[in-house]
């Protein structure tokens, strides 16, 4: 989203794509260049998700424009000051809160219709 626009109600976005959902979700554990980020989706998805770096870059503009990412302003602590970190934005955190509270209630009706097990508490 472009600087000076007010922020659309998180609630009436449309669903995240999958991708977008990991990288955000990564992201909450701290600032992560996209290599790294790349690598925590291969390790949280046990390699079924392996991004092609054009195709990382390509969602992280589209989050950054959306305003749900932002390049770190901190100087990285690693050695490759050449790398680009990423955080997570407060509207960013408000996105995928939306997404995680839609996919709740997609699994709940999952699992009413009994189209996965029954969750256990």
């Amino acid at each position: 989203m472009p600087p000076g626009r007010a922020h659309p109600n998180v609630d009436d976005l449309p669903p995240l794509r999958p991708v977008e959902t990991l990288i955000l979700m990564m992201l909450t554990a701290g600032d992560r260049h996209g290599y790294g980020l790349r690598q925590d989706i291969i390790d949280h998805t046990s390699g079924r998700v392996a991004l092609e770096a054009g195709n990382l870059y390509r969602h992280l503009r589209r989050l950054e424009a959306g305003g749900c990412l932002a390049e770190s302003d901190r100087p990285p602590t690693h050695q490759d000051e050449r790398r680009i970190y990423y955080h997570l934005t407060p509207v960013g955190r408000r996105v995928l809160a939306a997404e995680m509270v839609r996919l709740r209630s997609l699994v709940r009706l999952a699992d009413e219709r009994r189209v996965i097990s029954p969750l256990r508490p």
